[in-house]
């Protein structure tokens, strides 16, 4: 029997998406951003050190196609990724109108997102009034603290101290379709901060903003703030059934890893655990033994793009790829005969770019258990119908490029 094990390497984008110039950073178009290209390119020239050293040493990933991908992508040089393809290789082009964590996952579980996102206006109050008092309602303050388009971990340490005193939630937003609260864990309480997000969250989505974020956090004034893995996403569900429901509708197992199940609503989906990349690993490489046959495992790795890519750290995105890359391939040896892993992406975060925000890219997808191969320039949906195709399943959208 077959096994899928499906793994998104959060904003780990390759350049080249056609739409690029469309999609702006700090009014600078997404057309010259490159998250591979330009970590690999920064390693190579020794300016990525911190906590590593030299090239960017990604073998198990360049083996599959990764250095192949990015060059198809984009036409970039990757220094350190030169390797000759034993996987089965490619790129992928999104059409939805997004560059965010919805419109990446929903396509590529096989529903291009059918309508176009709102944002929230630049500027300062960037909320409108009607929508804060709402929050004030549900959170029974008196009012908001940020109220503006911000990095979560910038505006925890502006704002953290006056939250202490207040009581009042740090509601912020981004270029993407969010609307985040930031709370503390003791002081504001983490069900309380929950709570109120689940009961924002339809409000929102009647608006078309994608997900309400709940950002948990702890410290205080004299030793800083940090934010903590109690995350939650509350998520527009999709519109009509994905990969998710494809599987289960057939008999298959659904089993989620990491912000999965929030990104659907846990829609067709069995089971899911969270917690860091670390724990989340230890999940795959636990499922890899335990997971059924005719089982979808459904990945997310989150860090690369809320540790590093939003935060412009390139030596820690570089870190991050690289400890992947030995787990990843250290997964592969508990492969069994008929699993198919499909590593790719949901969107870019070009740590080199200007400004906090996702790039628009394009996708590395690359397939381990078959191969080699190359599927050439593919589209989001393509995963989703190649994954259905693996479990026997036919696909309502795209086609299989195995």
């Amino acid at each position: 029997m077959a096994r899928v094990f499906l793994v998104v390497m959060d904003s780990v984008g390759c350049g080249g998406a056609v739409d690029a110039d469309s999609f702006f950073n700090e009014a600078l178009p997404d057309s010259g951003a490159n998250t591979l290209a330009h970590i690999a390119q920064t390693c190579a020239e020794g300016h990525a050190d911190e906590g590593r050293s030299g090239p960017l040493m990604l073998p198990h990933l360049d083996g599959l196609g990764l250095g192949a991908a990015v060059r198809l992508a984009s036409g970039a040089q990757t220094p350190g990724l030169a390797a000759t393809p034993t996987g089965f290789w490619g790129a992928a082009n999104e059409r939805s109108p997004g560059k965010d964590t919805p419109s990446g996952h929903w396509e590529l579980a096989g529903l291009p997102v059918p309508w176009d996102w709102r944002y929230f206006p630049k500027g300062s109050p960037c909320f409108p009034e009607d929508l804060v008092a709402k929050v004030c309602e549900l959170a029974q303050t008196d009012g908001i603290l940020g109220n503006c388009h911000a990095s979560g971990t910038v505006i925890i340490n502006e704002l953290g101290a006056e939250h202490l005193r207040s009581g009042w939630p740090i509601c912020y937003t981004s270029a993407d379709s969010v609307f985040q609260i930031a709370a503390h864990e003791t002081h504001f309480g983490l069900e309380r901060l929950i709570d109120l997000c689940r009961a924002l969250a339809p409000s929102l989505h009647a608006m078309k903003i994608g997900r309400v974020i709940a950002r948990p956090f702890v410290g205080d004034a004299e030793t800083g703030f940090e934010r903590t893995t109690n995350r939650r996403d509350f998520a527009i569900a999709p519109p009509e059934p994905v990969l998710t429901n494809w599987v289960q509708d057939a008999g298959g197992a659904v089993l989620g890893v990491g912000k999965i199940g929030d990104i659907f609503t846990m829609a067709g989906i069995d089971s899911c655990t969270k917690g860091s990349d670390a724990k989340l690993m230890q999940d795959l490489h636990g499922l890899a033994e335990t997971a059924p046959d005719g089982s979808l495992t459904f990945a997310n790795f989150v860090e690369f793009d809320s540790l590093y890519g939003h935060r412009r750290d390139i030596a820690g995105y570089a870190r991050a790829l690289e400890w992947f890359d030995r787990e990843i391939g250290a997964f592969m040896q508990k492969m069994t005969p008929g699993d198919l892993l499909i590593l790719t992406a949901d969107h870019g975060n070009d740590p080199s770019w200007p400004g906090t925000d996702h790039t628009r890219e394009r996708v590395p997808v690359l397939c381990a258990g078959v191969g080699p191969g190359e599927a050439g320039l593919i589209d989001f949906v393509d995963v989703a119908a190649t994954a259905a195709a693996h479990l026997g399943i036919t696909p309502p959208r795209g086609r299989s490029f195995l």
